[in-house]
């Protein structure tokens, strides 16, 4: 990954990477650069990730991200995003082991 020096552009670009109905964890989009700020990551993504598949970043244990779980539903119905039942307030999770995307993968 090319990089301008700005970990908010890395950052965004990195998510717009990721394919349609696969995911990456806050975490993880941090550790691709290198880092283990999956908190900062999720500053990020409130502050600047309107205009890429925010939905396509989730919290650990394949949760959507708070306060859009619903929105989240639609986007990931539409691309076949694997889901599971959870006994979250949202309702579902998000198939980690089979949605889960890294740099690099097919």
């Amino acid at each position: 990954m090319a990089s301008d020096g700005s970990f908010v552009t890395d950052v965004l670009d990195l998510v717009s990477e990721i394919p349609s109905g696969r995911v990456m964890t806050y975490g993880s989009v941090a550790a691709a650069f290198g880092s283990r700020g999956a908190r900062l990551v999720g500053q990020i993504m409130a502050r600047y990730g309107a205009d890429v598949p925010w939905w396509r970043v989730i919290r650990a244990g394949g949760h959507p991200p708070v306060g859009h779980e619903e929105q989240a539903l639609e986007h990931y119905r539409i691309e076949s995003t694997p889901l599971l039942s959870s006994t979250s307030e949202a309702g579902y999770r998000i198939d980690w082991p089979i949605a889960r995307w890294s740099p690099g993968d097919a």
